[in-house]
């Protein structure tokens, strides 16, 4: 929805802070704003209009002298108004006012009363709250200059030369200087996880048709990512279905090399049976080199497939928001939440399994959330997560191990979630889409994408910078050279450790080649799931 930019403390120039802010305008290509609070705090916001396009500008005035900026979406604040909020005056129909009466009512302890995607800063005086939404959906930073200043950012382009060290906000807390960071999300699945809720296929189907419902939140045209696998197709196939009830078309968007790019092929195939207004995106592997640089410098990452599906993820997001889409609905979080990588079929033990599946969600944030929202605010776009919905975790991650496990159903990753949506008398996708195997978007797009990345990558790094990475990275060490060219142009534009130390590699476990594609696992392909699901049963 926008960007923030938080200065606290007394002697920093409110046109170097509006400049500073400016550098993320592509995530509020709307309008810009900034207030100056009495003892010299600043707040900036780049907003991207989403609810309440004509009064709802930011940074918010509460009751008294609290301000307010938010970045994210709060799917509740209608809920908020009508309650624990009903004596309260709003300026704005903006669901962010939310957050400063919220705040006004019950000081710092009110983040688990909204249900939404969320970073904000409240300032109140010499007090003020930042928050984080639960699984860190929406980005934010903070950091310390040589002054004692401390800043919350909703980029690190913002904040990274202006402070002595930085790091990423943690999700699911909030920070204020009385309290330090507190964690305010404590979900019951992080305490127990040996999982034991029956399995209900109606519950996880039911869940889902919710969280997607509230997202659909928006006064602006809205659409999909519809990449053909599972998570996307059934994300599009319940929000084609709302859409419908409203009498609205649903656009959607897949991406890959060319018209037979394993995406694109199933991609069509859903969208000619769901009916959406279908729009297939093709690039080249020379297009994708030449804006690597970009891609980098807007998803401040050098994680190695964080780059390989950022740059088409990048072009994607530039044509739908030249289609005058400004939010869109994805699929991330499906994998985590079910075990869907492939990976995960050699999991050791049950609870291993159930650990990984957790620490996956928990770590999102570092990686598939990460490049999701950067790559799309790039372009003044809005993309929401249903399957990364706190009702819906709640639902499905404490499900039975044993019912969530590939080996459970001769190898079919994420079988109950397909099983759910199996429904013979009210079919929600085609066959082969609904039951065809993991493919990561990196992957999807076409094989050649990343066997051709990897080969411009050796071509621009010799065997010497290779050999010297350990001296010229010592945080961090690159070791390959696709690693090390992503890591030498994020070097270009974040030369601080504290930068390189907010990124987090995503490696997967239990296999030999730790290449993070879907390829480099042996299962990949191996299952005709068409043929098997038949015959297994829940």
């Amino acid at each position: 929805m926008s960007g923030l930019l938080a200065v606290i403390g007394k002697g920093k120039a409110p046109q170097l802070v509006k400049e500073l802010s400016e550098r993320m305008s592509h995530r509020g290509p709307d309008e810009s704003d900034i207030h100056i609070m009495e003892n010299g705090s600043v707040l900036c916001h780049e907003s991207l209009s989403i609810i309440d396009l004509n009064s709802g500008k930011q940074p918010i005035q509460g009751t008294d002298k609290a301000w307010m900026i938010h970045d994210g979406e709060i799917y509740n604040y209608k809920e908020l108004k009508e309650t624990v909020l009903k004596n309260h005056t709003f300026r704005t129909e903006s669901d962010s006012e939310v957050i400063v009466h919220l705040y006004e009512e019950f000081g710092y302890d009110f983040c688990n009363k909204l249900d939404g995607d969320f970073a904000f800063v409240v300032i109140d005086g010499d007090k003020y709250i930042a928050g984080r939404d639960p699984i860190g959906v929406k980005p934010l930073y903070y950091g310390l200059d040589e002054r004692g200043r401390i800043y919350f950012s909703s980029e690190m382009k913002s904040i990274a030369d202006q402070c002595k060290s930085f790091s990423t906000f943690p999700p699911g807390h909030y920070y204020t200087a009385k309290t330090g960071f507190v964690k305010y999300y404590k979900p019951e699945y992080e305490d127990c996880k040996n999982a034991n809720q029956s399995l209900d296929l109606e519950l996880i189907r039911e869940s889902l048709v919710q969280a997607t419902r509230k997202r659909l939140l928006a006064e602006v045209p809205l659409g999909v990512v519809l990449s053909g696998g599972l998570d996307t197709s059934l994300i599009s196939a319940v929000t084609s279905r709302l859409l419908k009830e409203k009498g609205e078309k649903l656009h959607s968007f897949s991406i890959g090399l060319n018209a037979d790019s394993p995406d694109n092929i199933s991609a069509r195939k859903a969208a000619e049976f769901l009916g959406t207004e279908h729009h297939e995106v093709h690039f080249s592997v020379q297009e994708g080199v030449q804006i690597l640089e970009k891609v980098i410098y807007h998803i401040e990452t050098y994680d190695i497939i964080s780059v390989r599906s950022g740059v088409p993820m990048f072009l994607l997001s530039k044509a739908i928001a030249d289609q005058g889409i400004k939010v869109v609905l994805s699929g991330e979080g499906a994998d985590e939440v079910f075990g869907g990588h492939l990976y995960f079929r050699n999991a050791p033990t049950e609870e291993e399994f159930q650990d990984e599946t957790i620490e996956r969600v928990q770590k999102l944030f570092t990686a598939d959330l990460l490049r999701a929202d950067k790559t799309t605010m790039a372009h003044g776009l809005e993309v929401r997560f249903p399957f990364l919905d706190t009702e819906f975790l709640d639902t499905t991650i404490r499900i039975k191990t044993e019912e969530k496990q590939p080996k459970t159903y001769d190898g079919i990753e994420k079988y109950i979630l397909r099983k759910a949506f199996d429904v013979s008398e009210d079919q929600y996708l085609p066959s082969d889409v609904l039951w065809r195997q993991k493919e990561q978007f990196s992957d999807g797009v076409g094989y050649n994408w990343v066997d051709e990345l990897i080969e411009y990558c050796a071509s621009q790094v010799t065997d010497e910078q290779l050999a010297g990475a350990s001296l010229e990275f010592p945080y961090n060490s690159p070791t390959t050279k696709e690693a090390y060219l992503y890591r030498s142009i994020f070097h270009k534009f974040y030369p601080q450790v504290s930068a390189a130390q907010t990124v987090r590699k995503w490696i997967p476990k239990w296999q030999e080649n730790l290449d993070p594609s879907g390829r480099a696992n042996a299962a990949h392909l191996n299952g005709n799931f068409e043929a098997v699901k038949s015959g297994v049963t829940v």
